[in-house]
């Protein structure tokens, strides 16, 4: 009899936790942003992109079976000047034609503790790929979960301002990618 009640229990227990799981899968897209800033001439400035796809999946009770895929379209650049958006989108920054979308792909998830965790993955930007390490926060609100943080790029390891742009002194080589993803269970 002990052994059937304890058998039920711990099938109630797993039934219960399995029940709790979510699975953060599908990104909604009108409420979530990918921005960036740098600094021209010692001035701060900041942008961001206007359109990109995304894969994701989440579950806070399983990080390390995470997966994320955010593939930026950078024809869709709002540097808050139509000047500023064409610029960016020749070949000397982000080469539109030839390239035109940036790439993160996870590889590795790591829970800090909290709402604290670590994303390993590449980063693909004008057919270079780099190993990066994003650290991130993820925070449920109401049916969603919010995940955002930021990255720290050397626009120099991408080729983004090539020729006369290559140079650091006018447009500086620091670039912050700053994101928030918001993402619901379907």
């Amino acid at each position: 009899m002990k052994r059937s009640a304890l058998a039920l229990l711990s099938t109630l227990a797993f039934a219960s936790s399995a029940a709790q799981a979510v699975e953060y899968n599908h990104v909604l897209a009108e409420q979530s942003q990918i921005a960036f800033g740098y600094q021209q001439m010692g001035v701060s400035m900041e942008g961001g992109f206007k359109r990109f796809s995304s894969q994701l999946r989440f579950d806070p009770a399983a990080p390390d079976a995470a997966r994320a895929m955010i593939e930026v379209d950078l024809a869709s650049v709002d540097t808050g000047s139509a000047e500023g958006d064409e610029e960016l989108a020749r070949k000397t920054w982000f080469n539109t034609p030839d390239f035109p979308s940036a790439r993160f792909e996870s590889t590795r998830v790591n829970a800090l503790g909290g709402n604290q965790y670590e994303v390993a993955g590449t980063l693909t930007i004008k057919g270079t790929t780099r190993d990066v390490v994003v650290p991130a926060t993820f925070t449920v609100a109401g049916d969603a979960g919010v995940f955002e943080g930021s990255l720290n790029i050397q626009r120099g390891d991408f080729s983004i301002g090539e020729g006369a742009w290559k140079a650091f002194d006018i447009v500086a080589n620091d670039v912050v990618i700053r994101f928030r993803i918001t993402a619901v269970a379907k």
